[in-house]
């Protein structure tokens, strides 16, 4: 049985690959406001990346895998956006994982094979208005996944999904009634939003043996929109 680190694994993608991980791992997963139940394979513990102190005394001796799921999605146009706001941003996407990776990176070599994924957004590589700030700290996290992956192979492989609109508890601003979801839907070429649930498959796939070639790499689940007319 392998060892897992879900952040932020309270809620949507995070939640989603938390259960499926769990049918034959065992998953320590995190929450930061309200405590979750965990199954007979997964422990919930306390974190909250934003702050300076970022400890995870809980962790095993060894993990196989490590995935960070906090993110924000706010929309909004260039000249409404603070500084502070900006910041905050960064450090929700970028520096928390740069601490969370600190902190779990022994565990992770002592495995020999572990794996790495991140979150980042198709709006890094396709621009869309007024996602200066998701863009901005989601093409931070790529940059880091490829400086990852270049300084730890061949010991700890590093990639990221690059999803689309997902219909999750982050989305609700987006995804909030019927007719916000059938207008997103039909921006993408498969005429629907993304799910949790699929999602999930293909952080276990970033994981696990199949994908052991892979390493710096953005893999996008957009349902076609960043490549497709």
């Amino acid at each position: 049985m392998k060892n897992f680190l879900v952040i932020g694994g309270t809620s949507g993608i995070g939640r989603a690959t938390v259960e499926l991980l769990s049918t034959h791992n065992r998953v320590y997963a995190t929450y930061r406001r309200q405590e979750a139940e965990g199954g007979a394979n997964v422990s919930y513990h306390p974190l909250d990346v934003m702050l300076d102190e970022c400890a995870l005394p809980w962790l095993p001796d060894t993990l196989h895998g490590l995935v960070y799921c906090p993110g924000s999605i706010t929309l909004k146009p260039m000249n409404r956006i603070g500084v502070q706001e900006m910041m905050d941003d960064y450090r929700l996407q970028a520096v928390g994982a740069l601490r969370v990776m600190q902190q779990a990176l022994p565990a992770l070599k002592k495995s020999g094979k572990a794996s790495v994924v991140l979150f980042s957004t198709v709006a890094v590589q396709t621009g869309f208005p007024f996602h200066t700030l998701v863009s901005a700290s989601k093409g931070a996290v790529e940059g880091m996944v490829r400086a990852w992956a270049a300084e730890l192979a061949p010991t700890v492989r590093v990639n990221a999904l690059a999803p689309s609109v997902t219909d999750t508890p982050l989305a609700e601003k987006i995804l909030g009634n019927d007719e916000k979801k059938e207008a997103s839907a039909g921006r993408h070429p498969l005429r629907r939003n993304g799910d949790a649930k699929e999602m999930a498959e293909a952080v276990a796939f970033l994981l696990e043996e199949g994908s052991g070639f892979m390493t710096g790499q953005i893999l996008k689940i957009d349902g076609g929109i960043s490549s497709i007319r």
